[in-house]
């Protein structure tokens, strides 16, 4: 998560607010309880927000 915030320069409490609200979401990868993002699926559900 640290590391996905830095890389987008978004905070890491508005990345864990997305998460939460879309646990199923495809750009998250689940390793147990952990959550890691997929960048580049992630930057294309970016590309389509107006606002974050």
């Amino acid at each position: 998560m640290e590391e996905a915030a830095s890389y987008f320069r978004i905070g890491e409490g508005k990345l864990r607010k997305l998460v939460s609200n879309n646990p199923n979401a495809e750009y998250l990868l689940w390793n147990g309880n952990r959550v890691q993002i997929k960048r580049t699926r992630f930057e294309k559900f970016i590309d389509t927000l107006s606002a974050i």
